[in-house]
């Protein structure tokens, strides 16, 4: 049983386990954030233009039924917000990725330079001798 705790404690004391957590508690809050900005403005404006208070509220009706086609699109709309801003993050850290990578090059480019033109003091010197 100490084992099993142990192993549990090593699991969560790792940095990606609570990342992915923090992660996980923005990514919720963040979702609540894009669904009210759907449903109480970007929804209130096409629903005003559909004459309705919401566009959640927009439906059609077959027969018995009630097509709710505007609940749809919100979340349609939520989806696209979403997945939009998370390209976004994505690109940036793609970025930011790109140009350590980058810097590391150049750094590395230096010390070649450096080494070498070491080298070519040091054979200078020996044919000095």
């Amino acid at each position: 049983m100490k084992n099993i705790v142990s192993e549990f404690r090593d699991f969560i004391n790792r940095g990606n386990v609570i990342d992915l957590a923090v992660a996980v508690v923005i990514g919720a809050a963040f979702g609540a954030v894009i669904t009210s900005f759907t449903n109480d403005i970007f929804g209130g404006i096409l629903g005003a233009i559909g004459g309705k208070p919401s566009i959640g509220d927009l439906t059609f009706t077959i027969g018995e039924g009630d097509i709710r086609w505007g609940a749809f699109l919100d979340a349609v709309i939520n989806f696209l917000i979403i997945a939009f801003a998370l390209f976004l993050v994505i690109k940036g850290i793609n970025a930011a990725q790109n140009l350590a990578k980058r810097n590391a090059a150049e750094e590395e480019t230096e010390e070649e330079s450096e080494i070498e033109l070491l080298r070519e003091i040091r054979d200078a010197l020996v044919r000095r001798d």
